[in-house]
């Protein structure tokens, strides 16, 4: 499955959760798990792509056990 381009014009420092979604190739339903989840949003509630990607690199370094 190849994911289509962003949108002309789209700024990776402030996307709309859909946008974000679509320029990851990912679905919303997990930008939004992960939104719920803490990842960190814009004031006006966009995603900035770096440091969406940074929140998710730090996730996946927690682990549940010692």
């Amino acid at each position: 499955m190849t994911a289509e381009p962003a949108k002309p014009g789209l700024n990776p420092a402030a996307l709309r959760p859909a946008d974000a979604a679509q320029a990851l190739g990912i679905s919303e339903d997990m930008i939004a798990e992960d939104l719920a989840a803490g990842a960190p949003t814009n004031a006006d509630g966009t995603i900035n792509l770096v440091h969406y990607g940074a929140w998710l690199n730090q996730e996946m370094g927690k682990t549940d056990g010692p």
